[in-house]
């Protein structure tokens, strides 16, 4: 006896469909901010400086370029906009051709390229002076409304330091080829990824060779940030020079001890007379491949940060300037042991206790 089975095919009838109830869609349009009409280039955004102007720009709807030249630094930015509002182009700072396909369609550009010391591929002039050349050509030959060059403090040609006086003549550079030219000095800065607070606390930063005696005003970098977006939006800091520097004038050392404070750790600091740590320093850092102590950093060590008076700060922008003693806490937190990491910042009571108790040697 042989068993057969079939399949049973069920009969198709008319079907009724509920309908779904209605839900919020998944993009609000609310939340979407449409392209405004303006189109920013931004090089040197995979720097420090770079993500506190992207995402205010591409905030407020227009679409950015960012030229770079490795894949990996700039990964960090493709979420600082919504979908295709920031746009990449690979480029080569030595090649015009890349330059000029990154600016063609642009209304402002900003040139935030800068390097604080020489490598085997770029020496302080090819990046300061040649590059910033090559850049406000290709303004001037495109005809882009605005160009926006961030320059350094105590920029000046004839200075002693190599950094600073190719940021002069790059300041030169920039405004003869285009007399329209915003110029930007920021005074050393302090954020994430920075190189002062972030530096101090780490333990790579051990020989010094001023006793740490320089002094500066340290800016934070969102108000440097809040600074480049507002002058985007008046004409009249175009052809204008501004110096953004922080509120309170402050020495290395200063810093340091603030940092020493915050980490609830005593870094050591060896002091290395000039004459042996310079020569050592650039040997170090054509040796290395990695970023450590240059030549150009013991120099600037023995440079103060001075005001140039007739430049216009943040106060011609309406933006009052934060002090860095408010913010060690958010960036050092992460440079505590762990028997110290939960510990809340210090109370305004705890630090006029740590001021009653001063050495007769300390200065007040």
């Amino acid at each position: 006896m042989r068993l057969v089975l079939t399949p049973r095919i069920p009969q198709l009838g008319p079907r009724r469909y509920a309908m779904a109830p209605a839900r919020s869609p998944p993009l609000d349009v609310a939340d979407f901010n449409p392209p405004l009409g303006n189109v920013a280039t931004v090089f040197g955004a995979t720097g420090q400086l770079g993500r506190y102007i992207v995402n205010r720009l591409a905030r407020q709807g227009c679409q950015v370029v960012i030229p770079y030249r490795e894949e990996m630094a700039k990964r960090h930015l493709k979420v600082t906009g919504d979908l295709g509002r920031v746009v990449f182009i690979e480029y080569d700072l030595h090649n015009t051709e890349s330059i000029e396909a990154s600016v063609r369609h642009s209304d402002v550009v900003y040139n935030l390229i800068g390097r604080n010391y020489p490598t085997k591929n770029f020496s302080l002039e090819d990046v300061h002076v040649e590059g910033t050349e090559r850049i406000a050509e290709a303004v001037a030959k495109y005809d882009v409304d605005r160009y926006i060059h961030v320059s350094s403090y105590n920029a000046d040609p004839n200075s002693p330091s190599a950094f600073f006086a190719t940021k002069g003549r790059g300041e030169q550079v920039a405004r003869s080829i285009f007399p329209e030219t915003t110029i930007v000095r920021p005074a050393p800065l302090f954020g994430f990824e920075d190189n002062l607070l972030i530096r101090l606390a780490g333990v790579t930063n051990l020989f010094t060779s001023n006793n740490m005696q320089e002094r500066y005003w340290p800016v934070h970098s969102i108000d440097v940030g809040h600074a480049l977006e507002l002058m985007l939006y008046d004409d009249t800091t175009a052809g204008q020079t501004y110096e953004l520097y922080g509120p309170k004038n402050y020495s290395t050392q200063e810093i340091a001890e603030m940092v020493d404070r915050e980490i609830y750790k005593k870094r050591r600091h060896i002091n290395v007379p000039k004459a042996i740590l310079e020569p050592v320093a650039g040997l170090i850092n054509r040796l290395l491949w990695w970023p450590m102590l240059s030549a150009e950093d013991v120099q600037r060590e023995f440079i103060d940060q001075t005001i140039d008076e007739t430049a216009k700060t943040f106060a011609d922008l309406g933006i009052t300037p934060g002090d860095i003693s408010n913010y060690t806490y958010h960036y050092l937190q992460g440079y505590r042991s762990s028997s110290f990491y939960d510990l809340p910042p210090a109370t305004e009571k705890e630090k006029r206790e740590d001021r009653k108790y001063l050495h007769v040697t300390d200065q007040l």
